[in-house]
């Protein structure tokens, strides 16, 4: 799984296909979360829009994440310095915070459904299905990018990661600090607009 061929340099002088590719994908990913979010106002304002108090474990979970994008930069930069046991260590915290995360995700479902929000039957309403799917598919997403941190740290334990093979973490950590800052916004956006 960690042994995907990865050529550190482009030797055509342009930006490197797997770069290319990332910001391809984060290109399509913030598209559909602005369908989403945009889709939400529409339909808020149709009426019929149940208004309930987002879970307070969102907040907890948006500190989780923006910690784990700061021990993701950090292992960036320890990567730069060859410090590959501060690498391993700080990969390991991000994955703990992330994975932290998702579990705070599923007690704030959890807390939903306590409430009587569904995502869907005859009980729900559109303002909880919307709250479903843009933590939903968020999630889905932050599993992507825990499997792609899992990855990095086993290349590290290989020292496949460091200053002459940067390409991996560094894709790495900006796919994941998109993923923080994707976070940032839909919870910004859910408290300014539910």
């Amino acid at each position: 799984m960690a042994n995907f061929p990865v050529d550190e340099h482009n030797s055509r002088g342009g930006v490197h296909p797997l770069k290319f590719s990332l910001w391809l994908i984060i290109i399509s990913i913030i598209m559909m979360f602005a369908a989403f979010t945009s889709a939400y106002i529409v339909r808020r304002e149709e009426g019929n829009w149940l208004e309930f108090d987002l879970p307070n474990i969102l907040l907890v979970n948006t500190i989780l994440i923006l910690l784990s994008s700061v021990t993701m930069q950090f292992a960036y930069n320890s990567a730069t310095q060859d410090n590959i046991g501060r690498v391993k260590l700080l990969l390991l915290l991000t994955l703990g915070l992330g994975v932290a995360f998702l579990i705070g995700q599923w007690y704030a479902w959890a807390d939903l459904v306590q409430n009587n929000i569904y995502f869907g039957g005859t009980g729900s309403n559109p303002s909880g299905s919307f709250l479903y799917v843009l933590t939903g598919v968020h999630g889905f997403h932050l599993i992507t990018g825990l499997i792609f941190v899992l990855i990095v740290f086993l290349s590290s334990l290989k020292y496949k990661v460091h200053s002459k093979r940067l390409l991996r973490i560094q894709l790495c950590t900006v796919y994941w600090h998109f993923l923080g800052g994707l976070w940032l916004y839909l919870y910004i956006f859910l408290r300014i607009n539910h």
